[in-house]
């Protein structure tokens, strides 16, 4: 079974604003783009993965991201995250009512495809499913059998609001690199321990270059 995976991107100038105390202003866009471009390429190299719809209203993230391969789908509703992710899960189920949607994070750098390839199948089980993210507080990762809706819930406490509306959390170890988003100065750090892509890691570079 394959997934279509869609993956919300803000407008970048906007993007990682909890950063500020590890990336100026000047870097910050370049930095999320790079996460972006690291977890849409991981997420196109995993098996499981038919292809990759990224939301997005922002023109130079659109365009490198389809560069990698990902379609993109314009932000039209302009209503926020969970707004652009339904709107990406119809969009995409339009043209391909068959096969199974999950929302993946666009600030997974550290992606590894087997890794992802664990978690789809364990999600393939259930109608509804979550990943919590590495704090245990958030979500990574919500997917929705053909059938059913994603019901995105994302934002403040979104494990325990995914988990109030049905979805069954998926519990399994050694899939870290699917839980750590980076929304920190201390989440960066941990992505980078895991081992980022090669886009972070050279953005990253520059930035501990300039820390010295």
């Amino acid at each position: 079974m394959q997934w279509t995976l869609v993956v919300p991107v803000k407008p970048l100038a906007r993007a990682k604003s909890r950063l500020a105390d590890t990336a100026h202003d000047g870097v910050r866009p370049g930095l999320a783009l790079a996460f972006a471009q690291d977890t849409v390429a991981a997420a196109l190299a995993c098996p499981e993965v038919a292809d990759v719809a990224v939301v997005t209203d922002d023109a130079r993230a659109g365009r490198e991201l389809a560069g990698l391969g990902a379609g993109v789908v314009a932000d039209e509703p302009g209503g926020g995250l969970n707004a652009a992710l339904a709107h990406g899960a119809a969009v995409v189920r339009a043209g391909r009512p068959a096969l199974p949607v999950a929302a993946l994070n666009a600030d997974l750098p550290a992606l590894r495809p087997a890794e992802l390839t664990r978690v789809l199948a364990a999600a393939a089980e259930f109608p509804r499913a979550f990943l919590a993210d590495a704090a245990g507080i958030g979500t990574t990762l919500l997917a929705a059998m053909p059938g059913r809706e994603l019901a995105p819930a994302f934002g403040t406490d979104s494990r325990a609001r995914h988990r109030a509306s049905g979805a069954v959390e998926l519990r399994l170890d050694e899939v870290d690199s699917v839980r750590q988003d980076v929304d920190t100065g201390g989440d960066l750090r941990a992505a980078l321990t895991l081992g980022v892509g090669p886009r972070t890691a050279a953005v990253a570079a520059r930035l501990l270059i300039a820390g010295q």
